[in-house]
């Protein structure tokens, strides 16, 4: 997906309609790049939301270093990351007694979503290897090329790809497959 470069210089200069319509443009990206990571609709909404808000403010800050979309990916990917450190730290702080006798998806979601068990493998690698969680995160979860993470994180392409191929060592151990399967 390209965005009118135009498009993207007058939001950036403050045009009230070309930010709505830039904004609705990339919704339905940065809906799926959550999605990807928060498997819960409510969830990936509540991320979407605050990422766009955040793309909304900061787009002064978007340099054209890399492509637009790759800048977006970033942020909605670190959304979603945040959405689901929030629900965590919700859930965790919840006492037993407090917990609903039907769950409610909208704060047990990430509790019982599918993608638990990666969120949790990326945090851990995060822990681990820092400098491998952002590039394994837009590679494999943002499905950017090699050459655009290298700009967006201004690392050379070689240290972009160890770095991925150490994460994804990582992250297999931690769910327990075997290379062929991720």
């Amino acid at each position: 997906m390209d965005v009118d470069e135009e498009l993207i210089a007058r939001a950036r200069a403050g045009d009230a309609p070309a930010m709505e319509e830039l904004l609705a443009a990339i919704r339905p990206r940065v809906v799926s790049r959550c999605a990807r990571l928060l498997p819960h609709t409510l969830d990936a909404e509540e991320a979407a939301q605050d990422a766009l808000l955040s793309i909304a403010t900061h787009l002064r800050d978007y340099t054209g270093t890399g492509s637009f979309m790759g800048w977006v990916t970033v942020i909605a990917s670190n959304s979603a990351r945040q959405t689901y450190r929030t629900l965590k730290r919700r859930f965790a702080e919840r006492s037993v007694d407090e917990l609903p006798v039907s769950p409610d998806p909208r704060t047990t979601s990430v509790i019982a979503g599918s993608r638990i068990d990666l969120l949790d493998a990326i945090e851990a690698l995060e822990q681990a290897h820092p400098a491998t969680a952002e590039a394994f995160v837009l590679r494999d979860v943002g499905a950017l090329p090699y050459d655009e993470i290298a700009v967006l994180t201004q690392t050379p392409l070689g240290t972009v790809k160890a770095r991925i191929h150490t994460a994804r060592g990582f992250v297999r151990e931690r769910l327990g497959v075997h290379e062929g399967n991720f």
